[in-house]
């Protein structure tokens, strides 16, 4: 296999050497993607993301044939919600708030069930977890030093949402000078035209915060 690989992306083809490069999948927790969690308590149709999972098992099986860094991320708080701000704890006006008792535990509480990543994607031991209190990878953790013990320059993402995660995390990213290649198939939300637009937002004005592909390409490109 080759060291680097040319990958078709929008707005134009990207060249990443896969030992600086990691795979990043975004919050693919049960309490987003299961009935009873999170994003089921907003009143959203959690069966809308559903749609990511293969794509993303499919390169994460490739990544993992490569030894390629994986970083899985998830959102949640400590039990005590010290760490969740009263503005996000009291928006809107879901079903459960923020650490309320759910059919898979406390809503988005580090430790519980709904907390938990999805057994199609779950992590191996040798994996990273970075458990996050925001939408953004980098915010109030340890994600950024991680990146820079293992050398990398550029992230492959995808998870959920696009709109939200995804995208926070990929402009933090590109604030701090990482190539970021987002995996449109590999992307959902619970609202279709917020993940279009989400995508259009990263690729748009020559990729003002990354480069577009799918999960085809990636796969194409890791086996190279």
């Amino acid at each position: 296999m080759k060291s680097s690989s040319t990958m078709a992306a929008e707005p134009e083809p990207i060249t990443l050497d896969w030992s600086r490069t990691a795979l990043v999948i975004i919050d693919m927790q049960r309490d987003f993607l299961e009935p009873g969690g999170f994003g089921e308590t907003l009143g959203n149709d959690v069966s809308q993301l559903a749609r990511a999972v293969q794509p993303i098992a499919a390169v994460l099986a490739a990544a993992r044939d490569r030894e390629m860094l994986v970083i899985h991320t998830r959102e949640g708080h400590l039990p005590d919600l010290s760490d969740a701000p009263p503005a996000k704890i009291e928006r809107g006006a879901p079903s459960l708030r923020i650490g309320d008792p759910g059919p898979m535990g406390r809503i988005l509480i580090r430790g519980e069930a709904g907390h938990d990543i999805i057994p199609a994607l779950y992590p191996l031991d040798s994996e990273i977890v970075i458990d996050k209190p925001g939408k953004g990878a980098f915010y109030a953790t340890e994600f950024g030093d991680i990146l820079q013990k293992y050398g990398i320059e550029n992230l492959l993402v995808c998870g959920v949402t696009t709109e939200v995660c995804v995208n926070t995390t990929v402009r933090e990213a590109n604030d701090r000078g990482y190539r970021c290649v987002v995996i449109s198939d590999g992307c959902a939300s619970y609202f279709p035209e917020f993940h279009e637009m989400g995508l259009k937002m990263i690729k748009a004005q020559g990729g003002i915060f990354g480069w577009v592909t799918d999960s085809a390409a990636v796969l194409q490109a890791l086996g190279d």
